[in-house]
């Protein structure tokens, strides 16, 4: 699978040993960077992460910031993306299976990097489980088209 990562200085560590992990799991790996840890604004780079997931470049995205929680935020305003903020192996597990979330981000400095190793297998390997779920993503993705500028 394409895998689409990027994020800011903070995460510029994590981000590069997740991008080793993936290639080592076969993945291809597209790195809209940052890769140096000088200050950056973290929106262009999870915004670039979040449309190349939405335009079908990559099936998945990994956003990386200090706790991911801006990162996602700047992600989520991508029509079609769903990205969740996770912290261990279980919210990654029900962000796939019950929110079938396109895109994760990691806080590097609140998710030890073999902790992020457990969490993108998980991500990565996890499938939606759709039934119930089904309607109330349909109603997200509704209000999207209905409410965009």
């Amino acid at each position: 699978m394409r895998i689409a990562i990027g994020g800011d200085h903070a995460g510029v560590l994590l981000k590069a040993e997740i991008s080793r992990l993936l290639l080592e799991l076969g993945h291809e790996v597209r790195d809209f960077g940052t890769n140096t840890p000088e200050p950056v604004d973290y929106p262009d780079y999870c915004i670039a992460v979040a449309e190349a997931v939405a335009r079908g470049e990559a099936g998945r995205g990994i956003i990386f910031g200090g706790t991911g929680n801006g990162e996602s935020m700047a992600a989520n305003k991508v029509l079609g993306i769903r990205c969740a903020v996770v912290h261990d192996v279980t919210t990654a597990r029900l962000a796939r299976f019950h929110n079938d979330a396109n895109m994760i981000a990691l806080g590097a400095r609140i998710v030890g990097s073999e902790v992020a190793k457990e969490i993108v297998r998980t991500f990565l390997s996890t499938p939606f489980e759709g039934g119930r779920h089904i309607p109330r993503i349909e109603k997200i993705s509704k209000y999207e088209r209905e409410h965009k500028r």
